[in-house]
């Protein structure tokens, strides 16, 4: 623990011998050896042909950035039973002409394929199917016969038998993740590992496995909603602000091809609090409803709640609302909700809902054909936002016949086609414009 320079014993100096002390039963050698790494530069990295497959699921190939990419560790995190593991076996079913190691150390290879069967999978040929949770094994059986994926499901089950730490605790599941990267980086196998959360909705096990691995993707959704959103928290190779949307049936996970459609399919119209807003998530226009529900509090102190929606940015709107539009909130109960489950976290959704609150207090309805885009500042002026034309032609694809948009937007838009374009500079404006009156 400290320098000696004289030895206690004999009481001379510099006398200290180093001796290697060779490694013992219980300590394990590691399988995979780390090849000696020199520098070359960055211009004659050589790079292969392909560095990308196809998952054959094209709402994960869109969020993963145009495919697989070869050597790298994808985590796959959500909640118990939201489908993690069915889209890890549909991904490895649709893979036709790969060999797929799918290693569980939750179920018993009769569970999985009694699944499969169940999905009406019939492409599982190839899936080998792996029922182990020791780390040594697997390695061993990568490393005799490389399969061109793996899949591990899931990572908190696997252990290193010469730790003496419990399978699920943060040494052993550094470990496992260190190891399995390893193996992806020196073999250019593709690595899923499928991860649990914990009650806060944050992937379990230490920080540094999220930051050991190349993209960590997150399964969201209600377990009473049939819709599924995959997105990416981080990326190495692609953006992370795209999502893929899925439906949950009896046959597993459907790709959801116009979300738009499927999310506005149960609007009812000419209810108040119900207006219709235009999302981007990443590439992707997203029309949404979102619903708001204004009623005389029965407690000293109202109730703001959200669903799908920032409660920090709730507040700041009803303070706008009550400041710079003279509507009294104060002695009300605020809900609101975004249909379908999903969140929207991005500001172009402030003036929709800021429209719904409106609505719901006046107990008049919001033009059922309008879309409403904009971001309200604390001036409540409404302020410039990104992606419009995309966002105008998806509603216009829609069928809808007005969309409210800021006017230092409009100038941006090459026409609006078919649709009519009502510009705003004030949320005052806007109710005015959606609602009529003062």
């Amino acid at each position: 623990m400290r320098w000696l320079g004289k030895c206690p014993a004999c009481g001379e100096w510099n006398t200290f011998v180093e001796e290697a002390v060779p490694a013992g039963p219980g300590v394990r050698k590691p399988t995979v050896v780390a090849r000696e790494s020199v520098p070359v530069p960055i211009a004659e990295v050589t790079v292969s042909a392909e560095p990308r497959f196809s998952s054959m699921v094209p709402e994960l190939d869109r969020v993963l950035g145009g495919g697989i990419v070869l050597g790298s560790v994808i985590l796959v995190g959500g909640d118990p039973g939201i489908g993690k593991s069915t889209l890890m076996l549909q991904m490895a079913a649709s893979l036709v002409g790969k060999v797929v190691l799918y290693v569980s150390g939750e179920e018993s290879a009769g569970q999985i394929r009694l699944r499969a069967q169940r999905l009406s999978m019939e492409g599982v040929l190839h899936v080998l199917l792996m029922n182990e949770t020791n780390l040594d094994t697997i390695e061993s059986v990568v490393l005799g016969t490389p399969p061109d994926l793996i899949i591990v499901d899931s990572i908190q089950t696997m252990y290193r038998p010469g730790m003496e730490s419990a399978p699920g605790t943060v040494s052993q599941v550094r470990e496992a993740t260190s190891a399995l990267v390893r193996i992806a980086k020196q073999k250019e196998i593709p690595v899923f590992l499928v991860g649990h959360v914990t009650k806060e909705g944050l992937i379990a096990g230490p920080k540094v496995v999220e930051h050991m691995v190349d993209t960590v993707l997150q399964f969201e959704g209600e377990r009473h909603y049939a819709y599924r959103i995959l997105r990416a928290m981080k990326n190495r190779f692609g953006s992370t602000n795209e999502i893929g949307i899925f439906e949950m049936h009896d046959r597993g996970l459907r790709e959801v091809l116009n979300p738009s459609e499927v999310f506005l399919s149960e609007r009812k119209y000419g209810a108040s609090g119900s207006t219709v807003i235009a999302g981007i998530e990443g590439t992707r226009p997203l029309l949404l409803e979102v619903q708001a529900l204004v009623a005389p509090t029965s407690y000293g102190v109202p109730q703001r709640t959200a669903t799908g929606f920032d409660t920090r940015r709730l507040q700041m709107l009803l303070a706008v609302l009550e400041k710079r539009v003279g509507l009294h909130m104060g002695q009300y109960d605020v809900f609101v909700n975004v249909a379908g489950g999903v969140r929207i976290d991005e500001p172009a959704a402030d003036l929709g809902m800021a429209v719904a609150i409106a609505s719901s207090l006046r107990d008049v309805p919001v033009d059922s054909q309008a879309v409403v885009i904009g971001e309200v500042g604390l001036g409540g002026e409404i302020r410039r936002i990104h992606q419009l034309e995309k966002r105008v032609a998806e509603a216009t694809k829609l069928g809808f016949k007005h969309i409210v948009v800021p006017s230092n937007n409009a100038a941006s838009l090459r026409g609006g086609g078919d649709i009519e374009v009502i510009e705003v500079e004030s949320v005052d404006r806007a109710i005015q414009a959606l609602m009529g009156g003062d």
